[in-house]
């Protein structure tokens, strides 16, 4: 009889609790085991026993198949990705010798991964101190607090939860705002001129929600439940929020509106029928827009945080530009390298959508590292509303893996070829884009005073 390999999943345990936004104690608690044995199980000194599998299973609702597979593939499979970094080009390193480091030491493995990802920081950190007018205070607390919702993958089970009862307790009342008025709110739909520059205000004194009159549908409802979120779902919001330490009242106000705007979304889109209608609709964003009575940016926007284990679908990244390039809204649960500084890459399409209002534009995407993503582009209007409104158009990006897009409706009869893009230029070595602003960190610029070549820059080999 051959002997049973022992599970170990350290690695993996870890990652499924801080999805599940729970402690090693509570974990133990929900499994009837002490603390210290959910410790050595996630640092891989323990194996995972067949009736231990059997019980996160249960407790958690997984997949028994997919929890038990092996580490080392994820692990070779993230190794083989970060060894395309042009710094270990020179270096032989065969599939094998990295299939038995992925398979036989997953600390050495997780070390190398956490290394290579400090030293991504760094050179970012490098393109940030080269980039004339960063941001300063303001511009590090606005990525504080992305940097916040990007560590969460974009996902609040609490709010999600509680946002889903509430949302059926506000449609058996027949909707938000007939739900506010059992509450005690009135809301008024007001004129610009009254409103005074203001969407959305609350008249505590009154107990009014005052709108502005020219929102849209989709808009109105929005700025109901957003106000709902701020409301009924404070407890679930401050609690993520006492478990930080953003050290700054801003980054804290920052992350106070972000959680609110997807307490929002959660309340018009909940979980489990949005999922579920996501995945029925294989992720047409128009036709869940229609279905939610929401904005095509409100349900993009939503189908970042579908990450909830057991009901989990494709993770998606989101960006949203205006047309000088500038980002005023990045949400990621893909994991995608985003530029934090230095401007995007033109090659890719949420760059030139404005050239196609309102038109949706996909595009397969290739790395430098290899990764390839595929992506959903569309410009947005925001303002407006009567006559003289000033409007702002705006672009927005959904991308996710390319081993995903077959899943998404977008993708039926497209073009497979996938687009070579960069983070942004300082970070991207490729030598022959002739798209290219600046030379990469690092590498220097050799001047020729006898040749011109396609590509703006030359740069040494090393």
């Amino acid at each position: 009889m051959a002997e049973t390999k022992p599970l170990f999943i350290g690695p993996r345990l870890r990652r499924l609790r801080r999805e599940l936004g729970i402690t090693q104690q509570a974990m133990a608690d929900d499994l009837a085991i002490s603390p210290s044995y959910v410790a050595l199980l996630e640092r891989n000194q323990r194996p995972l026993t067949a009736d231990m599998l059997l019980r996160l299973a249960r407790t958690y609702g997984l997949d028994i198949t997919q929890l038990a597979s092996e580490d080392g593939e994820a692990y070779a499979r993230r190794i083989v990705e970060v060894l395309r970094d042009p710094i270990f080009a020179d270096i032989d390193l065969p599939a094998l010798e990295v299939a038995d480091l992925a398979t036989n030491f997953p600390g050495v493995s997780e070390a190398l991964l956490r290394l290579h990802g400090a030293f991504t920081r760094e050179q970012e950190a490098l393109a940030r101190q080269r980039v004339s007018g960063a941001g300063g205070e303001q511009g590090d607390q606005i990525d504080a607090a992305r940097m916040f919702l990007a560590g969460q993958r974009n996902h609040f089970p609490d709010i999600d939860s509680r946002a889903e009862a509430l949302s059926a307790e506000i449609a058996r009342e027949g909707g938000l705002r007939l739900w506010l008025g059992k509450q005690g709110v009135r809301v008024r739909f007001l004129p610009p001129e009254v409103m005074l520059g203001s969407l959305r205000r609350f008249d505590r004194h009154n107990q009014q929600l005052l709108l502005a009159d020219t929102l849209d549908g989709a808009s109105r409802d929005y700025q109901m439940a957003v106000h709902v979120a701020h409301t009924a779902l404070r407890s679930e919001i401050s609690r993520i929020v006492r478990g930080q330490e953003f050290g700054d009242t801003t980054t804290e106000a920052l992350v106070r509106r972000a959680l609110a705007a997807y307490g929002a979304a959660a309340l018009l889109m909940p979980y489990g029928e949005f999922a579920r209608a996501a995945l029925a609709r294989r992720y047409d964003i128009e036709a869940l827009a229609r279905q939610f009575g929401a904005s095509f940016e409100q349900v993009a926007h939503r189908l970042t945080t579908l990450q909830r284990p057991g009901e989990a679908r494709v993770p998606f990244f989101f960006i949203r530009v205006d047309e000088a390039g500038n980002v005023s809204k990045r949400l990621d649960g893909a994991g995608f390298p985003f530029a934090a500084h230095g401007g995007g890459c033109p090659l890719w399409s949420v760059h030139s959508v404005f050239r196609r209002p309102g038109e949706i534009v996909t595009q397969g995407m290739e790395l430098p590292d290899g990764q390839r993503f595929f992506s959903i582009a569309r410009t947005v209007v925001a303002g407006g509303g009567h006559h003289g409104a000033p409007r702002v158009m705006r672009a927005i990006a959904l991308a996710c893996a390319a081993e995903h897009a077959g899943e998404l409706v977008y993708a039926e009869g497209g073009d497979q070829t996938a687009t070579p893009i960069g983070v942004t230029c300082r970070l991207c070595n490729r030598a022959e884009c002739p798209a290219r602003a600046l030379p990469p960190i690092g590498r220097d610029v050799l001047p020729d005073d006898y040749r011109r070549s396609l590509a703006p820059f030359e740069f040494a080999e090393s």
